[in-house]
């Protein structure tokens, strides 16, 4: 189980192999050229008491503003998600509910605090071969079907017809600042936290539910920093060069390092074996 921040180093990374041997993950996290991390991810193979199945949980989480919202994010997201009744009767509702619930609960124990930091988040939850990718904001997740490249989440941009629609709705912006910003401050239009902004940048993701079939080979989870020089296909060739996940997500934060990345760099590989 990994659920850990970079801290002082300037990279990080880890793998494990699931019990029955049918899934692999592996981590990079890449400090980059900022002067700080503000990127977090959580990886863990979770049984679930109720049903005696082993759950997968992966996800990457971005913060701005400081990394308080996405470390919180990180440590509670999954833990809401899995106490919840409805995450066996109906997980694709529990995972809506455990995003909104999660913001609701950062922004009231961070009231008295100052913070208005906040955080985009891609998450993926395996259950059998059942699998729910979520998101909000610019954290992506990419699917390897056959070797082609399938999203299957949603880059939350203000500038995007149906998001800034939804934001002047209620009575806000969308302004160019050298990249569409939600009030001329904010580049995604969902997100955790971002307390100043939050009648117009929601916490409910974008949530796409899957069958695993034999052309699934793996799962990418990463961060803008990684998106900002790579096409998804460009990220899946790479990965179906490496056999180990672990390697394979080096690879990628580094090739995304090379390539002029100016952002923290993080990646979760889910390997279907």
């Amino acid at each position: 189980m990994t659920a850990f921040a970079l801290g002082a180093a300037t990279s990080l990374s880890g793998g494990e192999v699931r019990e029955d041997g049918k899934v692999a993950y592996g981590f990079s996290l890449l400090r980059g050229k900022r002067g700080s991390m503000e990127d977090f991810h959580c990886a863990q193979y979770k049984k679930d008491p109720r049903t005696g199945q082993i759950v997968g949980l992966f996800g990457i989480f971005d913060g701005h503003g400081g990394p308080n919202a996405a470390d919180y994010v990180r440590t509670n997201l999954f833990v809401n998600m899995m106490q919840s009744q409805k995450f066996v009767s109906d997980p694709a509702a529990c995972i809506t509910e455990a995003y909104e619930t999660t913001d609701t609960q950062y922004l009231r124990q961070d009231i008295n605090n100052g913070r208005d930091d906040g955080c985009t988040a891609v998450t993926a939850v395996l259950v059998g071969q059942r699998l729910l990718v979520a998101n909000v904001g610019d954290s992506r997740a990419v699917l390897s079907r056959g070797g082609k490249a399938v999203a299957l989440s949603v880059d939350h941009k203000p500038n995007v017809k149906e998001e800034r629609s939804r934001i002047e709705s209620a009575g806000g912006v969308v302004v160019w600042a050298g990249t569409w910003r939600v009030g001329g401050v904010l580049a995604v239009s969902r997100a955790f936290g971002d307390r100043p902004l939050k009648r117009y940048v929601c916490a409910t993701p974008a949530l796409a539910d899957e069958r695993l079939t034999s052309e699934d080979e793996f799962l990418l989870l990463a961060s803008d920093g990684l998106w900002d020089v790579m096409t998804n296909q460009e990220a899946v060739t790479l990965v179906r060069e490496e056999k180990d996940p672990e390697t394979a997500a080096k690879r990628l934060t580094e090739e995304a390092y090379t390539r002029g990345s100016n952002d923290n760099i993080s990646c979760v590989i889910i390997r279907f074996t």
